[in-house]
């Protein structure tokens, strides 16, 4: 046919697809192998290689899209106008959700090494879909806080640590296994969650109440079981609201509306009222903060992990690209400037898988070391991870050139999701308070992380210089608050360093200390020193 000559497509990459997403990722399974027991280890190799496969998969990744592009509905009524409150998904939503929970990604506290290689998962299959992480996270992380009531954790745990996935709305006890959500935010207070006005009433039952008021963002609102919190007689209390009551009727659960977010389109998240609703106090009157604060604390490491599994696949995306597109007379990725391109931001991936995965270690060991390392590291890395993700994505869309401005790439989805766990459990203001506190009222904690830190000492120059500045910062305390962004990153910065001076091959630990410790870096990517050895960190980060 005459024409069809101009329709020969050459000099385009191929599809990154049908490949394992876990053992593509160098780093990631040298952190796993760092930090898992070895009785265990071939076992968790064996998981997240097939997770890795279906994250990697062309089924997969349709129903990625699919989900993205048919994201939920409220139905508020039913056909007889009769109130139902629930949220409509495309199959494919239920289809990757039920693959995270069979995976496992909900249950890790009484695995072995459960925490690691719950975490390498979920850093996978950030890459498959974030939106579903949402859930996934939530239900994990609320066991820590069920627990201030044993009797509570003892009928929930099994249930979030189920492997099963129910969609029904019935009661949790006729499930095989349930989801959890939250509710402390309301649109007066935000993250000053003590500005809360949602009004908890004792009823006859002990330990039960009825709730009223208003939650400005309510996550996963399709789940079983939400953690709220709310004004008791005695101050801010954390409470468990169930989505259906024991007896099947529905708990008064009214969804105002569905947020329309930036991006985490496939994901609901949605304003509720609450009306009388029937809820179980959960730990002590006036002691809520406290008792939500272990569930805060995981949901902002998985915000963390998240994060790095978006950079890392950004950067796959990019030197998948650029190891195949041809251009002024040869691959882009052995050209000088784009391998400085690419090579920057592996760097920066590498660095958040080995800090997000250190802090999943620190949870399966649970000494009271650890403890305090985690008190202080959560919200730093939280901070620093989450905020190098935009940018990573954003340079990585730019390495495809016009091709990542379309959303047949995949890349536009990446950027959309790229802000959103800087902003999630807490912006970048609460995690750099939240430093300054443990610093002030847990100095366990801060020496710690220098302990940490000083696992490395004498092996880098640069990472001891910078040892010797974030010594400096600590030491100054006037007018800290105003300082605390700057201290959180040279706090995060030096915990990454210290890892990759100790775990990474010698290219990757020399270029991070160069430019991220020594101060030879520019404003953007692709700003390296001169006489690194960049074409080893790319080969590092090119996914098989």
């Amino acid at each position: 046919m005459a024409g069809t000559s101009t329709h020969t497509v050459t000099n385009q990459p191929p599809p990154l697809v049908g490949y394992d997403v876990f053992t593509a990722d160098r780093a990631l399974v040298e952190a796993v192998d760092r930090y898992t027991g070895p009785d265990v280890l071939d076992e968790v190799r064996g998981e997240l290689s097939a997770l890795g496969r279906a994250a990697g998969s062309a089924q997969l990744q349709e129903w990625a899209v699919q989900a993205n592009d048919c994201p939920p509905r409220l139905r508020s009524h039913d056909r007889y106008g009769h109130r139902i409150d629930e949220v409509e998904f495309h199959p494919a939503w239920h289809r990757l959700l039920g693959k995270g929970v069979s995976a496992g990604l909900t249950g890790a506290w009484t695995r072995p090494s459960g925490h690691v290689r719950r975490a390498a998962g979920f850093l996978l299959w950030a890459q498959a879909e974030a939106g579903t992480c949402c859930p996934l996270s939530m239900t994990h992380a609320a066991v820590p806080a069920l627990r201030a009531d044993p009797e509570l954790a003892a009928e929930w745990e099994p249930r979030l640590a189920s492997t099963v996935y129910d969609r029904e709305l019935r009661p949790a006890g006729q499930k095989p296994g349930a989801l959890f959500g939250m509710g402390m935010t309301e649109k007066q207070g935000g993250s000053d969650v003590r500005a809360n006005t949602t009004r908890a009433r004792p009823l006859a039952e002990s330990g039960t109440y009825a709730l009223t008021g208003h939650k400005w963002f309510c996550s996963a609102p399709m789940s079983d079981a939400f953690l709220v919190l709310a004004q008791a007689p005695d101050g801010l209390t954390c409470f468990l609201v169930p989505r259906v009551l024991p007896d099947g009727g529905r708990n008064t659960f009214l969804i105002q509306r569905l947020k329309d977010k930036l991006g985490n389109r496939s994901n609901a998240s949605a304003e509720v009222e609450f009306d009388g609703t029937w809820a179980r106090r959960v730990g002590e009157e006036g002691r809520g903060v406290h008792t939500i604060i272990g569930m805060v604390a995981a949901t902002r490491l998985d915000c963390a992990l998240g994060s790095a599994g978006l950079m890392r696949q950004a950067v796959a995306q990019a030197v998948h690209h650029c190891a195949h597109r041809e251009a002024f007379g040869g691959k882009l990725v052995d050209k000088p400037l784009m391998r400085n391109v690419l090579a920057d931001l592996a760097l920066e991936s590498e660095a958040a898988t080995a800090l997000a995965l250190r802090l999943a270690a620190a949870y399966d060991d649970g000494g009271e070391q650890e403890r305090a390392f985690l008190r202080l590291a959560v919200p730093a890395a939280k901070y620093w991870i989450t905020k190098r993700c935009a940018p990573v994505a954003v340079e990585a869309a730019e390495c495809l050139g016009g091709n990542g401005y379309v959303e047949d790439s995949g890349l536009p989805r990446l950027v959309r999701e790229s802000p959103l766990n800087s902003i999630w459990e807490g912006a970048g203001n609460v995690q750099a308070l939240d430093v300054l506190r443990a610093l002030q009222r847990e100095p366990g904690a801060l020496d710690a992380c220098l302990t940490e830190i000083g696992r490395a000492h004498g092996a880098d120059h640069r990472l001891d210089r910078a040892v010797k500045d974030l010594f400096t910062e600590l030491a100054d305390l006037d007018g800290i608050e105003g300082r605390a962004r700057r201290l959180v990153e040279r706090l995060a910065l030096a915990l990454q360093g210290s890892l990759l001076v100790r775990h990474a091959p010698p290219e990757v630990a020399d270029a991070f200390c160069a430019s991220r410790l020594g101060g030879d870096h520019g404003a953007s990517f692709g700003t390296l020193p001169a006489g690194l050895d960049l074409e080893s960190v790319v080969d590092r980060a090119r996914p098989a």
